[in-house]
């Protein structure tokens, strides 16, 4: 009698894969010949996108007018939460008519010149018509545990949000701020 041999297959997880190509874009002629004669900006380029000028964040060769790696970070943390946040709430039945965030990340310099990011904190700022306070502050919770990014990085990310709800005729009925959210 023939065996059979059944192979158990792993449910396979969904995957996306993301592409950025770097161009430096600071020869100033002499190449990388000594520190202070190249330029540190480069382009960011996502193919189908505008490119994204970019520089260094702590080299005198910097061009202060570009976005820094260590902005963008802090940037994409700030995105990826705020991204969550209203696609929870549109399912929620909050309606989002405002939203800002000035989030700021921590970066701890080594004496041998390296560094890290030791922290992020996320300040959103939100309002809405429809919905519940607590419903809102809550839906932040979620946001911050699906955020792809905070689930990514070595160092903790706080949230702080607050919600303001304003009636139709633009006056505030209310405003409520988060308890400082868990770590992620």
């Amino acid at each position: 009698m023939a065996r059979r041999c059944l192979l158990e297959i792993p449910p396979v997880t969904p995957r996306h894969i993301h592409r950025a190509s770097i161009r430096w874009t600071g020869n100033l002629g002499r190449g990388t010949r000594d520190y202070l004669g190249y330029s540190r900006n480069h382009t960011i380029q996502v193919p189908g996108r505008p490119a994204i000028l970019a520089t260094s964040s702590l080299s005198p060769q910097s061009d202060p007018s570009r976005y820094n790696p260590d902005d963008l970070l802090v940037a994409a943390l700030s995105s990826c939460h705020m991204l969550w946040y209203l696609h929870l709430c549109s399912e929620a039945g909050v309606t989002v008519t405002a939203y800002d965030d000035d989030s700021e990340g921590i970066l701890e310099h080594s004496p041998d010149g390296s560094g890290r990011f030791i922290g992020a904190t996320l300040r959103p700022r939100v309002t809405i018509t429809d919905g519940s306070l607590e419903t809102a502050i809550r839906l932040h919770e979620e946001a911050h545990r699906k955020c792809y990014l905070a689930n990514s990085v070595n160092f903790p990310v706080k949230c702080e949000p607050s919600v303001q709800l304003e009636s139709a005729n633009r006056s505030t009925e209310g405003t409520s701020s988060g308890r400082l959210l868990p770590e992620r």
